[in-house]
């Protein structure tokens, strides 16, 4: 597997209308499902005179964690679509919400299915796409006196430092791509007296 994956940047909305109803789609990058929920329940408050509140989200690099729902539409008609979309951009930690206004002509079941994916499409063609990676961490001490080291393993590429603390013993947090991650911590391990923490 792969340690990168594709998500947006920030918030992103887009608009949908079809025979007067109006579908209204706001999508966000998220951290996990909790996340997801909380932004799902703002706009099910926002928008509590809206018909609908139909959504969609998936969670994490490997795209395992997702869910979506109808919310009252009929099964299948607005929160696969919706979620459809988010597998067709091949994005992941992010959330979609469609807010439905009708407008008193029904669509119908094919017509219900179009209006939620157009509506997570526009949102998503307005969204900037980021390539993100996953990341691993490692906290260890060391003694001073092989700072020298540790420190020509840490300037390496791709490795940040989270935290660091220098006294007789040091200790410090590092993070790097989990491709990088066994090579990195192999290296630091041929460092005499360092002991990595849990």
């Amino acid at each position: 597997m792969s340690d990168s994956y594709l998500t947006i940047n920030g918030p992103a909305e887009g608009i949908y209308r079809e025979k007067m109803s109006k579908f209204l789609a706001f999508a966000h990058p998220v951290d996990s499902a909790e996340e997801a929920r909380r932004i799902i329940a703002k706009y099910q408050n926002e928008y509590h005179d809206a018909r609908h509140v139909c959504w969609a989200y998936m969670i994490g690099a490997d795209r395992k964690e997702f869910q979506s729902n109808d919310n009252g539409e009929p099964s299948g008609t607005a929160g696969k679509p919706i979620l459809g979309q988010i597998n067709s951009f091949g994005l992941t930690d992010i959330v979609i919400a469609v807010v439905r206004y009708f407008g008193g002509i029904k669509l119908g079941t094919s017509g219900l299915i179009v209006a939620y994916r157009e509506a997570a499409r526009e949102a998503l063609e307005a969204a900037e796409i980021v390539e993100r990676h996953v990341m691993q961490t490692a906290s260890f001490t060391f003694p001073y006196e092989v700072m020298n080291d540790v420190m020509k393993v840490v300037k390496q590429n791709g490795i940040s430092i989270l935290d660091q603390q220098f006294d007789n013993i040091c200790s410090m947090t590092i993070t790097t791509r989990a491709d990088n991650y066994d090579s990195m911590i192999g290296r630091l391990s041929s460092i005499d007296y360092l002991k990595f923490l849990e």
